[in-house]
């Protein structure tokens, strides 16, 4: 899958629920600031003249000869779709017609036309099976429950879904951000990363192993930079990591494992939710990160589990109040996060996609990991 972490794509619930509009409001505030390209995206079940949908239709796509079609609108008068994206302020504005069996190629295609670095905002549902945006929301009207099987298959991909009357929505536009050429969807949350293990299974220092071309501990924080306002580092080492330019935070009493390391992150955090990841967890998927934090409503802790039923304390969202419930087990000599949950709220989540997840205890882990067998 193709990761475009200049483009947002926003989906649909189904028909005439605000897409649009959002993109159009989108375009407002930010193509006055730098060139944004938008993109509307019909994904076509055959070339037959069929409805895109898959039944029989208006024929807009029946001039279709090959398996993909690219056309770009130039009237921003028009009161399509695409020549009000045109009006709201994009550089350009195309449309892509492609056959659903072709999206890899109409993909390509679209990005050799307007450019492989160029800050996209691109309409579909279908598309988010082969590319991974650097954002992904799906728009759902408030006043209807159903989905269309198109936003059913990508559902659990969406970084957010947007609630919306037709021209109103429930996420503060106001939290989207353009840095560069990537997308980003700021949370009110602080994400703190553990690295203070003594790495004795890895037998080096994992969170110095290369991913990418730099240290893993710095490609974790770079996921996660933009989404959290604010990201710490727990370690008693604070000058081993000074070149991230974030703030270390160390234990309070060293060598007593994850549980000292959190709640001494916690007390260093200003925020009520607190995203911990290990530093072992190469990739973030921000969706999954987002799920949780929205899991906290009735919960003081959430905890990701896998499907053959391991908890993943280390990938998880903690509340700030919790702190006393950990001291309180620290200070009676325990030393496991599990010790804490009969003393608050917890809730475990499955994680229904976990072809992203790995952590990376052993040197094997790793080598498998570089060779992409996890992936």
């Amino acid at each position: 899958m193709m990761r475009l972490e200049n483009m947002l794509m926003i989906g649909s619930s189904g028909s005439n629920v605000g897409k649009t509009e959002l993109a159009c409001a989108l375009l407002r505030r930010f193509g006055g600031k730098q060139r944004v390209v938008a993109v509307k995206v019909t994904a076509i079940e055959a070339k037959d003249g069929s409805c895109p949908r898959g039944g029989q239709g208006c024929g807009v796509c029946s001039s279709m000869d090959a398996e993909y079609r690219i056309t770009e609108e130039t009237d921003r008068h028009s009161r399509k779709d695409t020549g009000r994206l045109l009006a709201a302020g994009a550089g350009k504005v195309y449309w892509l017609r492609v056959v659903r069996t072709h999206l890899c190629q109409g993909l390509t295609a679209l990005l050799e036309t307007v450019g492989r670095d160029t800050v996209l905002i691109c309409e579909s549902n279908s598309l988010r099976q082969v590319v991974e945006p650097g954002l992904f929301l799906i728009v759902e009207r408030t006043d209807r429950k159903a989905w269309k099987p198109s936003a059913q298959q990508v559902r659990q991909h969406a970084d957010r879904i947007v609630l919306s009357d037709g021209s109103r929505f429930d996420l503060d536009l106001g939290r989207i951000e353009l840095t560069g050429a990537r997308w980003l969807l700021t949370e009110d949350a602080t994400a703190i990363v553990l690295a203070g293990g003594h790495s004795l299974r890895m037998g080096t220092d994992k969170s110095m192993l290369p991913v990418d071309g730099q240290p893993m501990i710095k490609h974790i924080c770079r996921q996660l930079r933009g989404t959290f306002p604010r990201v710490l580092i727990s370690a008693n080492d604070t000058e081993k990591f000074s070149f991230l330019g974030l703030d270390v935070i160390p234990d309070k009493i060293p060598d007593q494992g994850p549980l000292m390391a959190i709640a001494s992150a916690l007390d260093a955090s200003h925020s009520e939710l607190n995203l911990i990841v290990g530093c072992d967890i190469p990739r973030i998927r921000l969706p999954v990160v987002r799920r949780m934090l929205a899991e906290t409503e009735g919960a003081d802790v959430v905890i990701p589990v896998t499907k053959d039923g391991k908890e993943q304390p280390l990938l998880a969202v903690y509340r700030r109040n919790i702190r006393r419930a950990m001291n309180e087990v620290l200070e009676s000599g325990g030393r496991r996060i599990s010790h804490i949950y009969n003393s608050c709220r917890v809730r475990f989540m499955e994680l229904d996609d976990q072809s992203w997840f790995a952590n990376l205890n052993t040197m094997a882990d790793y080598e498998r990991f570089r060779s992409g067998s996890d992936a």
